[in-house]
């Protein structure tokens, strides 16, 4: 199954969803709807047209530009911080142009560490990082013995062996996210794949020996589920599709395998259709909406399907912190969220003071919000970064650093900081 089908599977059925839940409630289905964070090449090749502003109180950097050739091009995943060095992927460039693994200094000096090849070695990284006893471990969309995709190591030196090919049939297909680890184990998710064909959760050994712990069914049930996984107390929590409402999830799946939808969207003030992952502050849990919101209501109006941000607990029960306007504030936050000292930081594709070529939203912003709900827009993406896509900030000290999937000097990336 190719990439491009994937992921355009994934953006048909959010998109068929929203549509079904504008004609429902009466509302209006002019105007484009936005493209998610997981959309080809071609629609993401978008230059910026105006200057960045930026509020006084940071001081944004932009510490690399990808060049599309050798060094990579257009990184979809957030980075890790490995004893100083930020470490990534690109999703595309490279000699193959299928991929890479870069470092990338906090002056901004990059290298290569591996450039994937396509075919049985993996292809097209989507996912973040993790580092795991000085070895980086991650997953590829495409590539593997049955171009399913797989799960990869990397050294730092740059030594790469794929520790497993998905199949793309019962054991998962696709996965778009990265790893966590969890006592020496690596957990994960496929959007495609499982018993229903609806995406997975998978365990995977660092000696490459994989099972499936939970096959997700579709709606009723979770589907496809796109972010990554954490840890909470032994029990691993995510996002998905799927849900009563078909609005999208919140779940819990037992390592031995139980799965357990904690809030099912409803695709109006609640939010719909979670993207990013979660992350755990203090035993509550907090993620992102690409839209929905108090200020959706023409739900089919590029203006107002906004996004928000919310935090659910353990046992299922979500309150909304925040509802983006869809202006200055920012707009579809497609990553998950990074705490520091009590608040917490995210990005947004679209919004902002800037207007970006077909992104008539904006170009996007770097936000903050704290856990009462008040949210303070951090910084405008313009010419100096391009478009954000998905991936998540890393704090590092006060400073946050991140990559921007198009943009820079050459327009096809960047990796930045954002000094708090």
């Amino acid at each position: 199954m190719s990439r491009t089908f994937v992921l355009q599977s994934f953006v048909f059925s959010v998109s068929f969803s929203l549509l079904a839940a504008c004609a429902g409630s009466g509302g209006s289905t002019s105007g484009p709807l936005p493209q998610t964070g997981a959309l080809a090449v071609g629609a993401a090749q978008r230059s910026a047209s105006s200057s960045a502003s930026k509020p006084s109180t940071v001081k944004y950097t932009s510490l690399y530009s990808f060049k599309s050739g050798a060094d990579g091009s257009f990184p979809t995943a957030g980075l890790i911080d490995v004893n100083g060095v930020l470490y990534g992927t690109t999703t595309y460039g490279g000699v193959n142009n299928v991929g890479t693994v870069f470092a990338v200094s906090t002056s901004g000096t990059e290298r290569v560490l591996y450039t994937f090849t396509g075919g049985t070695d993996s292809s097209y990284p989507e996912g973040r990082l993790i580092d795991v006893n000085g070895v980086l471990y991650g997953t590829t969309e495409g590539g593997g013995t049955s171009n399913a995709g797989t799960v990869f190591a990397v050294s730092t030196s740059g030594k790469e062996r794929v520790l497993y090919s998905f199949k793309g049939g019962a054991d998962g297909s696709s996965p778009y996210s990265g790893l966590i680890d969890v006592n020496g184990a690596l957990y994960g998710t496929t959007v495609q794949g499982g018993a229903s064909g609806a995406g997975t959760v998978f365990q995977v050994s660092t000696s490459g020996t994989e099972r499936v712990l939970y096959s997700f069914k579709g709606a009723p049930d979770a589907q496809m589920p796109a972010a990554g996984l954490i840890d909470v107390n032994g029990a691993l929590y995510g996002t998905a599709g799927g849900g009563v409402n078909d609005q999208g999830t919140v779940f819990k799946v037992s390592t031995s395998g139980t799965e357990t939808v904690l809030y099912s969207f409803k695709g109006g003030t609640d939010g719909s259709f979670p993207f990013g992952g979660l992350i755990n502050v203090n035993g509550t849990l907090y993620g992102t909406t690409i839209y929905g919101g108090a200020n959706s209501l023409n739900c089919c109006s590029i203006s107002n399907i906004a996004g928000t941000v919310f935090a659910v607990s353990t046992s299922g029960a979500e309150r909304v912190l925040y509802s983006f306007k869809g202006g200055t504030d920012g707009s579809f936050p497609y990553s998950s969220l990074t705490a520091i000292k009590g608040e917490l930081y995210g990005t947004t594709e679209g919004g902002g003071a800037n207007i970006c070529s077909n992104l008539p939203a904006g170009c996007g912003t770097i936000f903050e919000v704290n856990t009462a709900g008040t949210e303070n827009m951090l910084y405008n993406l313009g010419t100096d970064g391009g478009q954000l896509r998905g991936a998540d900030l890393i704090a590092v000290s006060r400073d946050l650093y991140g990559t921007t999937y198009s943009g820079g000097v050459n327009g096809y990336g960047t990796v930045f900081r954002v000094s708090l």
